[in-house]
């Protein structure tokens, strides 16, 4: 009796929804908003692809526990579908063929690389995709990709003040670069050798093939050619520990910078206190800052490790996302959307107030417009020395 009772109410309501136009399934669907990751979840850039899912996951269970997510009167619950990109272009358009085209995803967030992302632009764009990235390439950004925002400064926007407040504190003449021979090893040892050139400092510049882990002989071929100081630029995390701990090694005493994404925990992990002290960083975020700190403590009592620094602007890019879906009244029309995102301006993110920029260089405004901050490893900690703009530094 009890299952012809079910079966009866079942029937009802598949009635009731075809009465409507649509099926059981789709009425439950509507209910429902998928939100696609691309994230770097095992090999050397893993430390990245963790910020990204797991401040994704923060945005949205914060969303989802508020009741959903209220679009237009309706209320939506956030499900995330993510796929491990491995840092490879080809698994990275793998995954985005699988979100748009399988998944029927709208909305994006990922992938971390610059090669990941241009392999996959060309789907997202196609589809009509909202696109959240952090390729660090000047070819991730044009009105030839509408849809598609940097949710992080990259080289580009950050390495010229950042390169001239070091530089004219550690007065070195020759800097040597070690980068990978992909996108964004190409682009970034372009920007990095034109940033040091117009502050008269020569570069040498040693590539190699990603998860490559001896660096002896580039590093030797570097040093034999009267290198007075080492920019990790935007290696992989682990990467650059390695390169710091062999360098330290041979006997390399010369300052070492990194003009690229955080890995403070990665460099301090894989070369040790003692090899990491002194080195400068690029840092999108202040860990000292109350904003960030509450973050950080959350991310800790849930993951059980420190947050990347990449992490607080995923985090803060979902959540803009979010609301220029409420502003645009959809979950579905991402060309909506990216109108109502692209005109945002003083979002109060945990960055500070945020909005888009980028028309002058890339001819839309789809790069975050953010501060950024210069770290020194001290004794095993990251201490803040500058905050910085798109412009330039001062001293904190």
């Amino acid at each position: 009796m009890k299952i012809a009772r079910i079966n009866t109410v079942a029937a009802s309501l598949c009635l009731a929804a075809a009465t409507l136009g649509v099926s059981a399934t789709q009425a439950q669907a509507q209910d429902t908003l998928k939100l696609g990751v691309i994230a770097i979840l095992s090999g050397p850039g893993q430390p990245w692809g963790q910020a990204l899912q797991h401040a994704v996951e923060m945005a949205v269970e914060e969303t989802n526990a508020a009741g959903g997510l209220d679009v237009a009167g309706k209320h939506y619950q956030v499900k995330i579908i993510a796929y491990d990109s491995k840092y490879r272009p080809d698994e990275a358009m793998s995954a985005a063929n699988r979100l748009v085209l399988q998944d029927g995803v709208k909305f994006i967030t990922g992938p971390v690389g610059a090669s990941e992302t241009i392999a996959t632009q060309s789907v997202t764009t196609a589809n009509k995709v909202l696109t959240l990235t952090q390729g660090w390439s000047p070819r991730v950004l044009g009105p030839s990709m509408p849809y598609q925002f940097r949710v992080s400064a990259s080289d580009l926007e950050f390495s010229g003040p950042l390169m001239n407040w070091v530089s004219q504190r550690l007065k070195f003449k020759k800097i040597g670069g070690l980068f990978p021979n992909d996108e964004l090893g190409q682009q970034s040892s372009k920007q990095v050798s034109a940033v040091y050139e117009k502050l008269g400092i020569q570069t040498e510049i040693e590539m190699f093939e990603r998860n490559r882990v001896d660096f002896v002989p580039l590093l030797t071929r570097l040093i034999n050619q009267g290198i007075d100081a080492i920019d990790l630029d935007g290696n992989a995390p682990t990467t650059s520990g390695l390169i710091v701990k062999q360098a330290r090694g041979m006997g390399f005493k010369g300052p070492i910078l990194r003009s690229g994404g955080p890995a403070e925990q990665e460099i301090l992990q894989v070369a040790g206190k003692e090899a990491a002290e002194g080195i400068y960083l690029y840092s999108p975020i202040n860990p000292a800052d109350p904003a960030i700190a509450e973050f950080m403590n959350k991310h800790k009592a849930k993951y059980g490790n420190d947050v990347n620094g990449f992490a607080p602007g995923y985090y803060d890019a979902t959540r803009m996302l979010f609301e220029a879906m409420r502003r645009a009244g959809t979950v579905t029309d991402a060309v909506a959307v990216t109108a109502e995102l692209e005109k945002m301006h003083d979002f109060p993110g945990i960055q500070g107030k945020l909005k888009w920029t980028g028309a002058e260089r890339y001819g839309v405004n789809r790069q975050i417009d953010s501060a950024f901050y210069i770290m020194q490893l001290r004794d095993g900690k990251s201490v803040a020395v500058a905050k910085c703009s798109y412009t330039s530094c001062s001293d904190l």
